[in-house]
């Protein structure tokens, strides 16, 4: 995105607006790696210390969450750069039209 257009305290703005945001999907993210490790491995509440098989499927758990996030994140980047591509391609491939204009 192109940011040249606004003054600099627009930028702030947008600057601030994009890390909220972002603040906001990492507490998302983070909220459905515990609610979901949660609730797959942990059915002993007997003691307040998680036993060994709780803490291995929560190993579990947690790894496989973060390796299935960061695969969709390469794969949502890979198809916003065929995308960027097929954008630039389709642009090169129109013909410049000008204005008709002498000046």
């Amino acid at each position: 995105m192109d940011f040249q257009m606004y003054n600099d305290a627009e930028k702030q703005q947008i600057q601030k607006i994009i890390e909220q945001k972002q603040m906001r999907d990492f507490l998302k993210f983070y909220t459905n790696l515990i609610e979901r490790c949660f609730n797959d491995c942990i059915n002993d509440f007997t003691s307040k210390a998680l036993t060994s098989k709780e803490e291995t499927c929560i190993g579990r758990c947690t790894d496989k969450f973060l390796k299935h996030n960061e695969r969709v994140g390469q794969r949502f980047g890979e198809l916003n750069q065929q995308l960027m591509q097929q954008q630039q391609q389709a642009q090169q491939s129109q013909p410049q039209q000008s204005s008709g204009r002498w000046f």
